[in-house]
């Protein structure tokens, strides 16, 4: 795989990330949010007064 590129300028060079490291911290961010969610409707689900009573 060739790392250099003359026609290309500085900022088209550091786009890509060989090791997609771009899409390692997408994903687990993407699984902190849903899990920050559930604890949160968790914790407001369980402090709800029990409607039966």
């Amino acid at each position: 795989m060739e790392t250099y590129d003359p026609k290309k300028n500085d900022t088209e060079v550091t786009q890509a990330s060989p090791r997609k490291m771009n899409l390692r911290v997408l994903i687990f961010s993407v699984i902190g949010l849903v899990i920050a969610f559930g604890i949160i409707y968790a914790v407001y689900t369980g402090t709800q007064p029990n409607p039966n009573g």
